[in-house]
């Protein structure tokens, strides 16, 4: 599955990904890569978000997609195949934290850690700035809440470290990739209530967190907060606004 194949758009025309399924569930590798490949980059990355680590977000996918590979089966079409792989990549990376959480357990019953460590996310790895070319900057929907790159800064992902890994889940799946709550639900395989409920829970903890690991950065160049700044800036010296102009001045972005 390391090969790449011909790319379709999620907008393609349904018949051809319709062509693409049966000869992909008949065996045919090609047929599964032309349906998969187009949303390697974005899985790993959501993995990695959700982990931490480069090289489990790298075994990860090859798990995602080999469990894709012999669920296809089992797709009925009712989402798109990027929210079915979305969904298989998710539950993966919980049972990796699950497990990762078990382990930690059993070596708590035999061993005590170094007492300097016991929250702090000393594994974490940056991620690969060559991973992210081919994947759009700007999230899909309406909820999301951080820029693409952005929400791969290690400032961003030490401060998902500290949620639980459903909490960690529902504040990627619906602030960074703008999922709406059903689709966050049926991924997690839980209500609606529950995923809101999570969110709340998981902005407030991750809000509470950012002043020790960078609230106040300056803006990526050439993001969307950046563009929206320089716009306000230039609207108040347009308009005379002095106030204006010194409350933005005043800010950490300026």
């Amino acid at each position: 599955m390391g090969v790449k194949g011909p790319i379709v758009c999620e907008d393609a025309n349904v018949t051809d990904l319709d062509q693409a399924m049966a000869r992909a569930r008949g065996g045919d590798q090609d047929a599964f890569r032309e349906l998969t490949d187009p949303y390697r980059r974005e899985l790993q990355l959501h993995i990695y978000r959700i982990v931490g680590s480069a090289q489990d977000a790298e075994d990860l996918l090859q798990e995602t997609l080999l469990a894709a590979w012999r669920g296809l089966a089992q797709f009925q079409g009712r989402a798109s195949v990027r929210a079915w792989l979305y969904r298989i990549a998710t539950n993966r990376s919980l049972d990796a934290l699950r497990a990762s959480r078990r382990r930690r357990e059993e070596q708590r019953m035999t061993q005590l850690p170094e007492p300097t460590r016991w929250n702090e996310p000393v594994w974490l790895e940056p991620y690969a700035d060559v991973l992210l070319e081919g994947i759009r900057d700007d999230a899909p929907g309406p909820e999301a809440r951080y820029e693409s790159k952005e929400a791969i800064a290690l400032a961003f992902i030490v401060g998902l470290q500290h949620l639980p890994p459903q909490q960690r889940a529902v504040l990627v799946l619906r602030d960074v990739l703008g999922f709406r709550a059903a689709e966050a639900a049926e991924t997690l395989e839980t209500s609606e209530a529950s995923v809101n409920s999570m969110l709340r829970r998981a902005r407030a903890a991750f809000e509470a967190r950012l002043p020790t690991i960078g609230r106040e950065r300056a803006p990526l160049p050439n993001s969307k907060l950046e563009r929206e700044i320089v716009g306000r800036f230039a609207e108040t010296v347009e308009n005379g606004d002095i106030d204006g102009m010194v409350a933005l001045r005043s800010t950490a972005y300026l």
